[in-house]
Order: C-alpha cells, then structure tokens, then sequence
C-alpha cells in the first residue's frame, strides 16, 4: 500500500475541482494591496473571504507598533512561553485582554486553532464528558480527539437536543463542558447562548464559547456575543483569536477560574509551541486599542453586513439564516458552486468556496466576509457581478422577454 493511497479519493477530488479552473484551494495572493483590495492571477481583485472585519490589517499605528517591537526586540522570541518566549509585550497583552474582557485571567497562544485544541483538551479529562455543536470548528473537534473525554455531538443551535443529551448524563460522573461558538464561520449564524446559559445552570456544567468571529463585532464594546446577550458571568471560558477582527495571528483564553493558572504548565499546545514573535504582539496590543478607541468601525460593519444581505436576499440568492459579516451564499451543487467561483475569480472577486464535507448540511456555500474597509461601490458592484453570473452559469433562470406586439 502506498503511502498517501488513503488519501487518493481526496486528490481524485481536487484534480477535478481545479479542471474548473483555478484552484480554489491554492489561490495566490500576488501582491495584497488594501484591507479590500490584492491581485490575483495578475488582476486587481477585491477581497471579500479574508475575515478582516474590522479592516485593521493596514492600520498604520498597528504597523508602526509592529515594525518598532521587531526593530527593537527582533524577530521571534525561539522559545516557548514557558521557558524564554515571555517577554513584557507577552504579559501586558495578556493583562489587556483581561481588562478588555472583565476577567482576572488571560493566556495567549500561538494561534487560534492551539488556543481550542489546548484549553479544550487539557480541561477535560478522561472521566468528563465533552458536548459540542455538531458545526463546531475542525479546531475544537481536533481538540477533542487530542483529550481524553467522552464527546458528545448536539444538533446545532438546538437547546432541546443540549438538553436531553445531559439531562441523560445526570447520574454520571465527571465534569460536563458545553462547546459553542459566538458566529459560526460557514452560515454566519449565531448560538442561542442565552437559552445555552439556562441548560448549563439546569446541569452544573460549564461552557466555553469560542468567540473567534465575533470578538470585534458582536456587543457593545465588542467582546462577542456574551457581552451581546448579557450572559458574559454565566461563560466559564472564552476563547479566540487575533487573526480576525484584530487583523494578526495568534489565540488566546479569558476566564476567572480561581486555578487558572495552571493551565500554563498542563496545557500542552501552549507549552510545546514558541511563542508570538514580539512585532505580533505588539500590533495586536494596539489592534485591541483601537478596536475600544473606534467602535464606529463596528457600526460600519454591520450596516454595510445588512445592506449586502439585504440586496442579495432581494435579488432572490438563498443565504445563511442570520444578518452579520458572514455572508454565506448556498448553491443548488457542487458543479455550480464551483462554476460560480470560478467565475467571480475571473471577474475579479474573490470569496470563499467551500464543499461537503466540511459544510453544514453538506451544502456547498460561496462564503462572503464583509469589511468595515469595504466602500459602498466595491459592494454594490459585487452585488451586480454576482447577480450576473448567476444568470450566465444558471443558477437564475433568465428572465423572460416579452413578444414584441
């Protein structure tokens, strides 16, 4: 048996999903021009699948702390947070997200993904039982076949099915953990995380959100849909990244569990990894500043979000259920969802494509992402492109001409 043999119906797949055209899963970024704008196979492109809400990737005094942490500190710390890779920046970013979130505690990790498979796995041990959304992120399902825990899928959003699942685990024991994300990155929707709250009280157990996509975009300072919905005392852990509102990379963890701390020297994705080189941090410190300093990029966001829903909705597209910077557009297949694509790449569009199996339902989505950067012109000729193209690739039937009298 050959060594990638296991492997060969996935290459199959991909040889035939880039026969389409280009290669959904190898575009080339050639030279990023803006928050909104990049070429791509050497034509300008506007960027609408980057996750950049908050457009903060150009902001100029988060390059500037960026380029004076690298200048001053160099480029990487080569070692982990536990033996050389804490620096000042590390710790004071740290007790910012902290202040930022209302919590006594804060970890940052390298990215998002180690900050889900650490927290995640290293909380729940082999006698504890893991209940997550079935639409959970691959980082929060890889974090659970890292653990030791019994894992439980629900139905997604369905707090009947959360329900019944612990009400079933009553007598056992072990600590019970709810997963739940604030905005789910395919459909845009959010969790019932009010009604989540009451189940976890009903049970004893606790719950973790990971607020990766809204962190920046849900709640009145920001903070994500806990804040949103007021149920910010009642989320035992919050976790998240730097690498969407905050324009970066890295993750982090928020909570104000007493033994904390400990997580530093079990969790080991925190351990066994170095840590954020110092110009990361430093630009992320000031992305947390002013994302607070500037909430009327968060206003922007949501009304171009809405506006952007609404004309494709009118337009008759079939979108994800919920209004937000997530725009998911479902397609009737997977040939059309990749004509689609393809298409708006050569007309200078670029969004996310994404396929079965990696998509609720198994239904194939154009995943747009709005940004507080993006100008009205740029979506509403986005808006016409797309509309355009689905006419030509058959998505709408054409409309009908009237027989001349």
């Amino acid at each position: 048996m050959g060594l990638f043999d296991r492997f060969a119906p996935l290459m199959a797949a991909r040889e035939k999903i880039a026969a389409f055209g280009s290669d959904p899963f190898g575009v080339r970024m050639e030279r990023v021009l803006s928050p909104t704008e990049a070429i791509v196979n050497g034509r300008p492109t506007l960027l609408a699948g980057t996750n950049n809400y908050l457009g903060l990737t150009y902001d100029p005094d988060c390059i500037a702390a960026g380029t004076a942490a690298m200048e001053e500190l160099g480029t990487g710390t080569t070692g982990s947070s536990v033996a050389n890779g804490s620096y000042a920046g590390h710790k004071g970013l740290e007790a910012a997200l902290a202040t930022f979130f209302g919590r006594k505690h804060a970890m940052v990790f390298s990215t998002g993904y180690q900050a889900n498979l650490g927290i995640i796995s290293t909380l729940a041990g082999p006698k504890d039982y893991l209940l997550i959304d079935a639409d959970c992120h691959a980082s929060i399902y890889d974090a659970c076949r890292m653990g030791s825990a019994t894992v439980i899928r629900f139905r997604h959003n369905d707090t009947a099915d959360l329900d019944r699942r612990l009400r079933k685990l009553a007598d056992e024991p072990g600590n019970k953990f709810i997963v739940t994300e604030g905005i789910y990155s395919m459909l845009g929707d959010q969790a019932p995380l009010a009604a989540f709250v009451e189940v976890k009280k009903r049970h004893g157990a606790y719950l973790i959100v990971d607020e990766a996509h809204s962190m920046g975009v849900l709640g009145r300072n920001g903070r994500g849909l806990a804040e949103a919905v007021d149920v910010e005392d009642d989320v035992d852990f919050v976790v998240g990244t730097f690498s969407k509102s905050l324009g970066a990379v890295g993750g982090y963890c928020v909570s104000n569990h007493p033994d904390f701390e400990v997580l530093r020297v079990v969790c080991r994705p925190y351990m066994f990894t170095a840590s954020l080189p110092p110009s990361i941090i430093a630009s992320v410190t000031k992305a947390l500043e002013v994302m607070q300093a500037r909430p009327e990029l968060r206003t922007r966001l949501w009304a171009l979000s809405s506006a952007f829903y609404d004309a494709l909705d009118r337009r008759g597209f079939q979108l994800g259920p919920q209004k937000g910077p997530v725009v998911a557009i479902h397609m009737p297949d997977v040939p059309t969802a990749l004509r689609m694509w393809h298409t708006l790449l050569e007309s200078g569009v670029y969004v996310n494509l994404a396929l079965p199996p990696a998509t609720p339902n198994n239904t194939p989505l154009l995943r747009c992402s709005i940004c507080a950067a993006h100008t009205i012109e740029q979506l509403e000729n986005m808006i016409e492109v797309l509309t355009e193209i689905a006419y030509t690739t058959g998505l709408f039937e054409a409309p009908a001409v009237a027989a001349a009298g």
